[in-house]
Parts: C-alpha cells; structure tokens; sequence
C-alpha cells in the first residue's frame, strides 16, 4: 500500500459504537445524501412543437435529474439577499430552465404562490409574460425589490387567496401555457425544525410562510391537499389545452405512522381533477445544502437534498 492510501485509509475513523457497517464517520454522511448520480445519455423524447429548443436543447432537457449548485450571494445570486426572508424562495435560474422548455416565447404563465417571485423573475429572463398570485403583501413588495435590483421588467402580480383564484383572474382573460409553482405544503413549516436550518443557526423555532389562517402552509395535510387541488383545478380553468402544470415538493422523513411520500400524495391528489393526467417527473438536486451525519452511528436517515418537479398536462 501507498503511503498515500495508508495516510487516507487512516484518516477516517470506524465509530465503536457502529454496529451496522463498517464506514467511517465520513463515508456514513456521503452514503446518506438522497442522490448519487451517475453517467448516462438521455433518451431523445419526441412531442409537437412545444417550446423554442432545438433537438440537441430538447435531448438535454430529458435528463431525469438537474442537479445545481446555484450561487446564494454576489451579484450572481439574482438577488437572494432579498429574496431569502421568504423560507422556500426557488432560484430564478432554474425556474428559467422550466419555463423555456414549457412554453414558447411571449407565452404565459401562472404561478398561483408566487411568494418573493422566482417565477416571475425567470419570465422576465426568458422573454415570459408571468401571473403571480400570493396572501402576503411583505413578499410581493420583496419581488418588486428584487426586481428593481436585477434591473428586469416587472410583471403581474395580485394579492389575494389562491383559492379565490377565478374571482381575481375571470375579467382578465388570461389563457396560460403554464401553471408553474411551490405550493406552501401544509403545516410541515409551522411545526420546530431540525436538519440545516437548526444545525446553521441553532433555531429549532417554527417557520411558517404567514399568519394567516386560510394560508395552506397553516393547514392540517388533510386539508391541504383538498385546497391544493381546489386551486390547480381553478387554474386549469385558465390553461390552454396541452399547457402543463409543473408543481414542485419534496418528501419529509418517514415516521412509524406515516411514510411520508408527500409527491406520491400530491400526485395521487391532483389526478383527480378532470382532464389533468400525470406526465411523469424530474428530480432538482440542489448542491448548494450541506450534508449532515444524521442518524450517526445508530441508523439510517436520509438527507433529502432533492425536491420532486412534478409534471401535469391538460388533456382534451
């Protein structure tokens, strides 16, 4: 053996009290990041006319996994600073990619909990015209900021509830190409926190999107899910035939009482709205969260550093 590969091998350290394998305490954290991707060429995927790609753009599109690393400060953050006060802002960058693949230029979209704008943001960048309806002012306001700050053609916004979504749409006659959006997934955010967010600021305190009491991030899951589907089927009202509805979410850790498999919940949900069929789904792996050794050296749990995009078409 090398001396490198004996300096290595004796770097890590095996837990006596790891009755499970044999990993040190480093290869325990790798092992437990929820994606390890490997090499591979997609499938060529073929469709109509649905977007501006050129084939080998479309190609690449088909991967099953989009994995980022997307900056959170400097000028190349698109305005995180601002943006962050929110507990789930998605980057612009990626919703940027979404869109282009789901509509043409000049097409609509429609992000129904908008939040502090990633949506709109990226319709700005890709030559979109965007709809964002949120409860809170504070936010809106936040992606007004952020969009005098990157300097972008602001774009519609409505303050109201999602669930009033054809009252505040109906006069406007709005036909979408896309509804695209991250719901605020029921009281997961109200309830203490643990993983990152405790493990950066040692705040376990609870996170929820507003006060509100019709907000769905406030709402047993139960509940959420009936209102979620309220909302989508109101916005299919607006969505042109073949228009997609891409909804993000991730899985929270399984419990005794419940696995926990929040996409197949939300898929199983929105199926039932008429005319809207699953198309499938792809996996955003976001590099930029750190992995932590949970569980260690007793038991496996998983660091959930991908969220599901699930993927909706309006059929005939």
């Amino acid at each position: 053996m090398s001396k490198a590969n004996k300096k290595k091998k004796e770097k890590g350290k095996r837990d006596p009290r790891n009755t499970l394998n044999d990993f040190t305490g480093a290869e325990w954290i790798y092992f437990l990041n929820s994606i390890e991707l490997i090499e591979g060429e997609p499938e060529l995927m073929t469709g109509e006319q649905l977007n501006d790609l050129s084939k080998s753009q479309w190609v690449g599109q088909q991967g099953p996994i989009i994995d980022t690393l997307f900056p959170t400060s400097g000028e190349n953050s698109d305005a995180h600073h601002i943006r962050k006060k929110h507990p789930s802002p998605k980057p612009p960058q990626l919703m940027k990619r979404l869109i282009e693949f789901f509509s043409k230029k000049d097409g609509w979209v429609l992000d129904p909990f908008v939040g502090v704008g990633g949506t709109l943001l990226a319709c700005s960048m890709a030559n979109r015209h965007g709809v964002g309806v949120d409860l809170s002012q504070e936010y809106l306001d936040l992606y007004q900021k952020a969009t005098g700050h990157l300097n972008l053609e602001p774009q519609i916004v409505y303050k109201g509830n999602a669930l009033q979504l054809e009252t505040l749409l109906s006069s406007k006659n709005y036909l979408f190409d896309l509804v695209l959006t991250d719901p605020p997934y029921g009281n997961m955010l109200s309830k203490k926190r643990t993983g990152e967010q405790k493990k950066k600021t040692g705040d376990d305190s609870p996170t929820p999107f507003t006060n509100e009491h019709h907000d769905l991030g406030n709402m047993p899951s139960d509940q959420f899910y009936k209102v979620l589907k309220s909302v989508i089927a109101q916005s299919m009202e607006f969505l042109k035939v073949k228009g997609y509805v891409v909804v993000f979410c991730k899985d929270l850790q399984p419990t005794a009482e419940h696995p926990n498999l929040i996409h197949a919940d939300v898929v199983n949900t929105l199926i039932q709205i008429p005319n809207l069929r699953f198309r499938g789904y792809k996996i955003w792996y976001d590099k930029s969260q750190k992995l932590y050794p949970f569980g260690y050296p007793y038991a496996y749990v998983s660091n959930q550093l991908h969220q599901f995009i699930l993927i909706f078409r309006k059929e005939k």
